[in-house]
């Protein structure tokens, strides 16, 4: 069976590839069934599912549990994020054996210090340059197929400026690191300067109501970027119906006012490749 990681390398060198988030399972085969080669799991939204910021409170167990759950329920490549890589270099790699083998495709991993926070926040802190491309380095060399891909995160944007950004990019690349993603760029001036100042893979993050703007798919390709991502834009659509539904239910005492707007359960069932009698056998998605 052809390693998802090369799967989803195949899909970068055709064009510039969407990556919707999926915070669950089931949310992962509405993404393939929707047309999407892929799709992206945030440890933001894994972390505010299980009713917690992002923060880093989540378990490398927890996590891989999840992404194990999504690679057999979707059967598309799933990038994966490992925030800080739960720890320093013996951790971090540990997360690439255990990501690997619960079936991810790739994994980025950040150069903020421990306990980090959401990358469009401010207050961050960043580890040494060198520090962070040790860890690269070993991390590359943990992987069991060279089509795993590493992805560097940077988040010195906001930290110590784009062109420290820039730099510790190049470091990374240096250590091996497959792709770069610069978190937090502010413009399109800015993606454009990183993409010029770092040549090479790259991934763009459109995260909503934080400090990147709305740029569409095909500009990030003009801009230099292979990869986007849509981490939260799922979960924020689903968690904006569900308080309106609750309001609406508390307002009506009925569910009737909503029941155009709910998936049927056949439309569940259908998504679910499931046909009540019939042998249904697991996993759907992967092999």
């Amino acid at each position: 069976m052809q390693h998802p990681g090369a799967r989803l390398r195949a899909l970068v060198e055709e064009d510039v590839v969407m990556i919707p988030g999926a915070f669950n399972a089931l949310v992962s085969i509405a993404v393939r069934e929707a047309g999407f080669g892929a799709c992206y799991i945030s440890g933001g939204a894994t972390a505010n599912v299980a009713g917690t910021p992002d923060i880093g409170l989540l378990t490398l167990t927890e996590v891989a549990r999840t992404i194990r759950e999504i690679a057999d329920a979707s059967g598309i490549p799933v990038i994966a994020d490992a925030d800080t890589g739960y720890g320093e270099v013996e951790c971090a790699v540990r997360t690439v054996v255990e990501y690997e083998r619960a079936g991810a495709a790739a994994l980025h991993v950040e150069d903020q210090v421990f306990p980090k926070r959401c990358g469009h926040l401010d207050g961050k802190e960043l580890v040494p340059a060198e520090e962070f491309a040790e860890k690269i380095t070993e991390m590359v060399a943990a992987r069991r197929s060279p089509d795993f891909m590493i992805i560097a995160r940077t988040d010195a944007r906001h930290v110590t400026g784009i062109e420290d950004a820039i730099d510790r990019a190049n470091r990374y690349r240096a250590a091996g690191a497959d792709a770069i993603f610069p978190e937090g760029l502010q413009t399109e001036a800015e993606f454009a300067a990183f993409a010029e100042g770092s040549p090479g893979l790259l991934l763009a993050n459109m995260t909503e109501f934080g400090k990147t703007p709305i740029i569409p798919a095909a500009r990030f390709g003009e801009l230099g970027y292979r990869m986007v991502i849509y981490p939260l834009s799922m979960m924020r659509l689903a968690m904006g119906e569900v308080v309106r539904g609750l309001t609406e239910l508390r307002e009506a005492g009925s569910v009737e006012p909503m029941l155009d707007r709910m998936q049927t359960r056949k439309e569940l069932y259908g998504l679910l490749d499931y046909v009540p009698g019939e042998e249904w056998r697991f996993p759907r998605g992967r092999g």
